[in-house]
Protein backbone atom coordinates (compact mmCIF):
# COMPACT_ATOMS: atom_id res chain seq x y z
CA UNK A 1 0.00 0.00 0.00
CA UNK A 2 1.54 3.58 -0.88
CA UNK A 3 -0.12 6.61 0.39
CA UNK A 4 0.88 10.47 0.25
CA UNK A 5 0.74 12.59 2.90
CA UNK A 6 1.21 16.46 3.79
CA UNK A 7 3.11 17.18 7.09
CA UNK A 8 4.45 20.59 8.21
CA UNK A 9 7.99 20.91 8.09
CA UNK A 10 9.00 22.66 11.50
CA UNK A 11 12.25 24.08 10.18
CA UNK A 12 11.03 25.49 7.02
CA UNK A 13 7.29 26.31 7.38
CA UNK A 14 7.00 24.81 4.24
CA UNK A 15 4.81 21.01 3.83
CA UNK A 16 6.67 18.37 3.69
CA UNK A 17 5.30 15.03 0.96
CA UNK A 18 6.47 11.86 2.23
CA UNK A 19 5.61 7.97 1.06
CA UNK A 20 4.32 5.44 2.74
CA UNK A 21 4.72 1.99 1.62
CA UNK A 22 4.38 -1.35 3.64
CA UNK A 23 5.84 -4.65 2.44
CA UNK A 24 5.97 -7.86 3.92
CA UNK A 25 2.70 -8.08 5.43
CA UNK A 26 1.29 -10.76 7.73
CA UNK A 27 -0.96 -11.74 10.14
CA UNK A 28 0.58 -13.48 13.23
CA UNK A 29 -2.32 -14.52 15.36
CA UNK A 30 -0.09 -16.32 18.09
CA UNK A 31 1.33 -12.66 19.10
CA UNK A 32 -2.11 -11.21 18.14
CA UNK A 33 -0.20 -8.91 15.50
CA UNK A 34 0.39 -8.17 12.31
CA UNK A 35 3.48 -7.58 11.00
CA UNK A 36 5.43 -5.61 8.31
CA UNK A 37 8.08 -3.77 7.04
CA UNK A 38 7.33 0.27 6.58
CA UNK A 39 9.83 2.31 3.61
CA UNK A 40 9.11 6.04 4.60
CA UNK A 41 10.15 7.78 1.39
CA UNK A 42 10.74 11.65 1.94
CA UNK A 43 13.16 13.10 -0.64
CA UNK A 44 12.24 17.10 0.67
CA UNK A 45 12.37 16.55 4.30
CA UNK A 46 14.65 15.08 6.77
CA UNK A 47 13.73 11.77 8.62
CA UNK A 48 10.16 11.97 9.88
CA UNK A 49 9.35 11.62 13.10
CA UNK A 50 7.63 8.25 14.18
CA UNK A 51 4.65 9.77 15.60
CA UNK A 52 3.70 11.15 12.26
CA UNK A 53 4.31 7.71 10.92
CA UNK A 54 2.28 6.20 13.62
CA UNK A 55 -0.98 8.75 13.22
CA UNK A 56 -0.28 7.77 9.32
CA UNK A 57 -0.51 4.04 9.74
CA UNK A 58 -3.44 4.37 12.15
CA UNK A 59 -5.34 6.34 9.05
CA UNK A 60 -4.54 3.43 6.91
CA UNK A 61 -5.47 0.36 8.53
CA UNK A 62 -7.85 1.73 10.69
CA UNK A 63 -6.43 1.19 13.77
CA UNK A 64 -8.78 3.21 16.69
CA UNK A 65 -5.74 3.54 19.17
CA UNK A 66 -2.48 4.56 17.27
CA UNK A 67 -0.47 3.91 20.34
CA UNK A 68 -0.90 -0.23 19.69
CA UNK A 69 1.24 0.42 16.32
CA UNK A 70 5.03 -0.06 17.70
CA UNK A 71 7.86 1.27 15.28
CA UNK A 72 11.45 0.66 15.74
CA UNK A 73 14.80 0.10 13.98
CA UNK A 74 14.30 3.12 11.45
CA UNK A 75 17.70 2.83 9.05
CA UNK A 76 17.86 5.77 6.71
CA UNK A 77 19.34 4.66 3.42
CA UNK A 78 22.93 6.52 2.56
CA UNK A 79 21.98 9.85 0.60
CA UNK A 80 18.94 10.50 2.67
CA UNK A 81 15.38 10.17 1.28
CA UNK A 82 14.42 7.18 2.22
CA UNK A 83 13.83 5.50 5.54
CA UNK A 84 13.14 1.82 6.55
CA UNK A 85 11.64 -0.03 9.66
CA UNK A 86 9.65 -2.34 10.99
CA UNK A 87 6.04 -1.71 12.05
CA UNK A 88 3.57 -3.80 14.47
CA UNK A 89 -0.33 -3.29 14.78
CA UNK A 90 -1.22 -5.43 17.56
CA UNK A 91 -4.81 -6.53 18.61
CA UNK A 92 -5.51 -4.99 22.30
CA UNK A 93 -3.51 -3.14 24.51
CA UNK A 94 -3.27 -6.83 26.46
CA UNK A 95 -1.53 -8.25 23.97
CA UNK A 96 1.16 -5.49 23.54
CA UNK A 97 2.26 -5.83 27.05
CA UNK A 98 2.11 -9.31 26.94
CA UNK A 99 4.91 -9.65 24.09
CA UNK A 100 6.13 -6.73 23.56
CA UNK A 101 9.87 -5.79 25.16
CA UNK A 102 9.59 -3.55 28.23
CA UNK A 103 11.98 -1.16 26.40
CA UNK A 104 9.85 -0.58 23.46
CA UNK A 105 6.68 -0.21 26.25
CA UNK A 106 8.96 2.43 28.07
CA UNK A 107 9.39 4.23 25.15
CA UNK A 108 5.34 4.13 24.26
CA UNK A 109 4.93 5.12 27.31
CA UNK A 110 2.82 1.97 28.48
CA UNK A 111 5.24 0.89 31.27
CA UNK A 112 7.65 3.34 33.54
CA UNK A 113 11.04 2.82 33.99
CA UNK A 114 12.86 1.38 37.17
CA UNK A 115 14.85 4.15 38.18
CA UNK A 116 17.40 2.33 40.73
CA UNK A 117 21.41 2.70 40.67
CA UNK A 118 23.80 -0.59 38.75
CA UNK A 119 25.24 -0.75 42.47
CA UNK A 120 22.02 -1.34 44.04
CA UNK A 121 20.99 -3.69 41.22
CA UNK A 122 24.12 -5.66 41.62
CA UNK A 123 24.25 -5.52 45.21
CA UNK A 124 20.68 -7.32 44.90
CA UNK A 125 21.84 -9.64 42.67
CA UNK A 126 24.83 -10.74 44.35
CA UNK A 127 22.55 -11.03 48.05
CA UNK A 128 20.09 -13.41 45.77
CA UNK A 129 23.35 -15.44 44.58
CA UNK A 130 24.17 -16.32 48.20
CA UNK A 131 20.90 -17.91 49.26
CA UNK A 132 20.72 -21.28 47.86
CA UNK A 133 17.68 -24.00 47.60
CA UNK A 134 14.46 -23.84 49.80
CA UNK A 135 15.71 -20.74 51.30
CA UNK A 136 15.01 -19.00 47.90
CA UNK A 137 11.87 -19.92 47.67
CA UNK A 138 11.05 -18.67 51.29
CA UNK A 139 12.65 -15.74 50.07
CA UNK A 140 10.43 -14.89 47.23
CA UNK A 141 7.42 -15.46 49.13
CA UNK A 142 8.13 -13.18 52.16
CA UNK A 143 8.64 -10.67 49.32
CA UNK A 144 5.21 -11.55 48.34
CA UNK A 145 3.63 -11.72 51.51
CA UNK A 146 5.41 -7.96 52.14
CA UNK A 147 4.06 -6.70 48.67
CA UNK A 148 0.31 -6.88 50.30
Amino acid sequence: QETDIMSEAKAAGKKAVFTLRTRNFMANRLLKRKQFLVDVIHPTHGTIPKKEIQAKLADIYKVANPTLISLFSFKTCFGGGKSTGFGLIYDDLESMATFEPKYRLIRSGLATKVESSRKQRREKKNRQLKVRGYKQEARKEAKKRKKK
